[in-house]
């Protein structure tokens, strides 16, 4: 008899002597599920990893297929970057923000924009009126860009820019003021977020038709690997995927279904691959099923490296490398009973950090009601100090490798995962599924599923829909004075009487040549920023060239 054999004898034996005892002490439940509604079993043994090879699917950290992380040494060397989304109201406010968060231990700045940021309108803009600094901060302008790292050496710390549809042009605002630090662009590290296609799917914060969109992201690929080399042109992310209601497959699957389709389109203007892609990054979420999410972090490095190694021939193991943000869930915090935020976000911080992340955001316990206040910021920072100094977690690495659970949802991820790529491949990739509304659908699917357990009660939420206290209403929110907006339309009309208006036109219109042309815009924009052009002035000369795009309702 072989060990299978001998473990499967085992398991009948057990599972007869189960059965007894539930006959008396029934289970608490007839089915047992993961945060995404996976089935779990009972009891997990070698024999659910039979068909496993351990040095073709697993190998060591730093190894393709990079299951057990990126690193050789992952935090033994170094730990994550530790980095606070922030931002709010003017950029005096924001600046101020961001000095507390590195006087309390922040390893990396990560900022937060408005919306009329966001969708590319100055603050004067009819459409940006009750909006101005409310989710983030206002940025119309290199002189805001200014105030906003005043003080705050370029060279000394990573920033990651959570800007979309307008990457481009808060990009090169940051190169402008490092320029003016007298930073050169080579010496600058971080992240913008730069990805459209999840934008159509799960967020809405675009601006120009997929076509165009592709471009600039395209040409910001090839300014960067030219430009600036240490800088992470994409930030990949599944984070507003599964903030919609993915399943952890689903938000694996979408987004590397979207990576495929930026790598694709880089590749087919002409880029070499392994010059670009070492610099793609991914962004994730982590919810509060502690061992589906490590389990997910593990299998979108396998996914991703068999496809960057086998789809596009990727010989750099950068280029095979997933490196990867991770915000813990917005979408699992509670207005009732806040405080209990804290104890979820420290689960999903230890979940990222035991999946091996690179970068973390941790989310405060007020972010439910409103802004963060310094104090919930300092918590929320505090749980990624506590898991790296005092945890034991960061000891060893991947330590929850082995698990027969933990290895068999990593396989289980992987499976479901490729067959949503290979469906979306059979559509024509992550543009036209996005077209034809099959990604949204299934993300609409999921949340709909989710919800409905929630209302049942079948899903428990602690403080929500079981253990109700009653509680006072919340005191000591921030709240944005309403005021910012007229504040910001006074600094545009300011800067509007001041600055070289000619340079700016001249600018402006050698940018609509540009983009009615097939030059890299980067360039461009940047000579834009320089002379002061605002934002929206810079997103309108775009808009005029490349349209706007109009989503499509998914009932």
């Amino acid at each position: 008899m072989n060990d299978n054999d001998a473990i499967k004898k085992g398991l009948e034996a057990y599972e007869a002597g189960a059965e007894k005892s539930i006959s008396k002490f029934p289970e608490r439940k007839p089915a047992f599920a993961t945060g995404s509604n996976s089935p779990v079993k009972r009891l997990y043994t070698p024999l659910d990893g039979a068909a496993r090879d351990y040095l073709r699917d697993v190998s060591f950290p730093g190894e393709y297929p990079y299951t057990r992380g990126v690193q050789n040494t992952m935090y033994r060397g170094r730990f994550w970057t530790m980095r606070q989304y922030a931002g709010f109201s003017t950029a005096e406010e924001s600046n101020k923000r961001y000095k507390f968060l590195l006087a309390q231990g922040t390893t990396g700045l990560s900022v937060a924009f408005d919306l009329p940021t966001q969708i590319g309108y100055d603050s004067d803009h009819a459409l940006s009126q009750g909006e101005v600094g409310k989710v983030g901060v206002a940025i119309d302008s290199l002189a805001d860009m200014e105030i906003l790292f005043d003080g705050i050496p370029l060279d000394k710390v990573s920033t990651s820019m959570t800007i979309n549809a307008p990457a481009s042009v808060l990009l090169a605002m940051y190169i402008a003021v490092a320029e003016k630090q007298g930073v050169s662009p080579d010496r600058l590290e971080g992240t913008i977020q730069n990805d459209i296609l999840k934008e159509y799917v799960a967020r809405g914060t675009y601006i120009f038709p997929p076509e165009p969109s592709m471009r600039l992201i395209t040409d910001i690929f090839a300014y960067c690997s030219r430009n600036v080399p240490n800088w992470n042109t994409i930030s990949i992310s599944g984070y507003h995927i599964r903030e919609a209601g993915s399943t952890a497959s689903q938000e694996v699957a979408f987004t590397i279904a979207d990576g495929i389709a930026y790598v694709d389109a880089a590749v087919k203007a002409g880029l070499d691959v392994d010059a670009f892609a070492p610099r793609l990054s991914f962004f994730f979420n982590a919810h509060n099923d502690l061992f589906e999410e490590v389990a997910k972090f593990r299998a979108a490095r396998r996914v991703w490296a068999k496809v960057m190694k086998e789809r596009f021939g990727a010989k750099s193991a950068k280029s095979m490398s997933l490196r990867f943000h991770t915000q813990t869930g917005g979408s699992t915090l509670t207005a009732q009973q806040p405080d209990n935020n804290i104890v979820r976000v420290a689960i999903q911080a230890l979940a990222a950090v035991l999946g091996g992340t690179q970068s973390l955001h941790t989310n405060s316990k007020d972010e439910a009601l409103a802004l963060p206040t310094e104090d919930s910021v300092r918590i929320a920072l505090r749980t990624q100090q506590i898991i790296a100094y005092e945890s034991g977690a960061t000891e060893t690495i991947d330590p929850l490798a082995g698990s027969y659970y933990v290895e068999s949802m990593t396989d289980r991820i992987q499976a479901e995962a490729e067959a949503y790529i290979k469906t979306i491949d059979d559509m024509g990739g992550a543009v036209k599924a996005i077209e034809r509304g099959y990604v949204q659908q299934e993300i609409q699917d999921a949340a709909y599923s989710y919800q409905m357990d929630i209302e049942s009660g079948e899903r428990v939420v602690v403080g929500m829909n079981k253990f109700q206290v009653k509680e006072a209403p919340p005191k000591g929110l921030l709240r944005v004075d309403p005021i910012v907006g007229e504040q910001q339309s006074a600094k545009l009309a300011a800067l509007r009487a001041k600055r070289d208006n000619a340079r700016v036109d001249a600018g402006l219109a050698a940018l609509k040549k540009a983009a009615e042309g097939d030059d890299n815009l980067m360039p461009h924009i940047l000579e834009a920023v320089r002379a002061y052009a605002t934002l929206g002035e810079i997103c309108d000369v775009l808009r005029a060239v490349f349209g706007e795009y109009q989503q499509k309702v998914i009932l």
